[in-house]
């Protein structure tokens, strides 16, 4: 027996679930497979912006998320910079990446400090009510083929799955773009990463910087970014990768670059490291088969944009398949899924790389962390470039929602339109 759906997602991450609500909420069926387990304390993302919370309010769970923000909406949303977490501060920015929950006519929803694991909770839950929608974990798309009639999906286990479209929303070693040999072009690696979740009793209270959802440590020793991940004490931590040894035991650089001394409690919790890149895949489509989020577009994740640009890729993608699958959306609305996110992805993508350039390294100038007039005069020239160079990463809102298309099958440009910046 072969089982029949409208559209197979691969991928059970925020762009698939994502797409899944997008195509449920109109009432059409599609299947969900995920091979991993999305279990774990691995933060990913952290920040949902203000666009993917308007579309949370719009599939009726931004109450959910806000709910489930380990340390409320109402906490700030500042990022610091200091020479470490004990050091001098810096500079700082408050209400980053317009978290603060307080109206602004710009948009509808504020954006969410949360951990991506949470993220995916609450979608999962909208998910679970949609009766089209079907979710499948532990499930792995083994190979599929496709003719005019739609595709036919091997999956794990030796289930087949007919289906009118698939998309791959699989990640950055997405399985659905191999199988398709499609290529990611552009410059990779742009650099290597510790990542690290840990618990320390008490952080929070042992420095003088006050609550932000970051900071930014400036020094030559260590040069990283720590930031609070969730209820329990526990934390992560990112800096380059350093030394010869990535299994290493990362207790030692953890306590230099916070500053608090060689007795501060420490527990690794989670390790991992990563490879930022500058990627685009060469096409987002082929026939029936699609890709969406880390499967067609990788960058660093500086600006907080990665998750919430697939979200609005599984957007865009899904009210196009429902429009055709319904029999009104036509070839050319298809077409312009590629034509109209590529534009988006591009201005993103460079954005981020940008961001990554004003890393906390490259910050650092010797003297930073003397005492006396020649500290200071050094860490104030240091401040006037965090906060000249650092703003548009953290107030981003003409990128978040200020994107428009210059190019699209489906839309009517005169040549008197000039894009409106926000």
């Amino acid at each position: 027996m072969v089982d029949q759906t409208e559209v197979l997602i691969v991928g059970a991450g925020p762009v698939g679930l994502a797409l899944a609500i997008e195509l449920g909420t109109q009432g059409r069926r599609c299947v969900v497979v995920e091979k991993n387990e999305r279990t774990g304390l691995a933060p990913r993302a952290k920040t949902t912006n203000v666009r993917s919370r308007e579309l949370l309010r719009r599939w009726g769970i931004a109450e959910r998320l806000a709910a489930r923000s380990p340390f409320g909406v109402d906490y700030p949303s500042t990022v610091v910079f200091a020479t470490r977490l004990g050091g001098r501060e810096l500079a700082r920015f408050e209400n980053a990446f317009y978290c603060a929950p307080q109206r602004d006519d710009r948009f509808a929803e504020h954006a969410q400090w949360v951990p991506q694991y949470e993220v995916e909770a609450a979608l999962l839950s909208r998910v679970q009510e949609l009766p089209s929608v079907s979710l499948r974990l532990g499930t792995a798309l083994e190979n599929f083929a496709q003719d005019a009639a739609g595709i036919t999906a091997q999956l794990s286990g030796g289930e087949t799955l007919h289906a009118d479209y698939l998309v791959g929303a699989d990640g950055a070693r997405s399985t659905v773009r191999e199988l398709l040999a499609i290529r990611m072009e552009g410059t990779s690696p742009l650099g290597h990463f510790h990542n690290i979740v840990f618990r320390s009793p008490g952080l929070a209270e042992k420095h003088a910087l006050g609550p932000a959802v970051m900071y930014w440590l400036v020094n030559a020793e260590v040069p990283s970014v720590v930031a609070p991940l969730d209820s329990g004490d526990r934390w992560t931590f990112g800096c380059p990768l350093l030394g010869k040894s990535p299994d290493a035991d990362p207790t030692p650089l953890i306590r230099a670059a916070l500053g608090l001394g060689a007795a501060l409690e420490i527990e690794i919790l989670g390790r991992d490291v990563w490879t930022a890149h500058q990627l685009i895949a060469t096409r987002y489509r082929a026939g029936r088969v699609f890709l969406a989020g880390d499967a067609c577009h990788l960058h660093p994740p500086y600006g907080g944009h990665g998750m919430n640009m697939g979200i609005a890729d599984a957007v865009d993608l899904g009210w196009k398949l429902a429009a055709t699958l319904a029999g009104w959306g036509g070839p050319k609305l298809l077409d312009s899924y590629e034509a109209e996110r590529r534009q988006v992805h591009r201005r993103v993508v460079d954005e981020a790389v940008v961001n990554l350039g004003r890393s906390s390294g490259s910050l650092f100038q010797p003297g930073l962390e003397d005492a006396g007039a020649a500290g200071d005069a050094v860490r104030a020239v240091v401040a006037t470039e965090i906060l000249a160079g650092k703003r548009q990463e953290f107030d981003s809102l003409g990128v978040v929602i200020g994107a428009h298309y210059e190019e699209s099958p489906v839309l009517v440009r005169e040549a008197a339109d000039t894009p409106r910046r926000v």
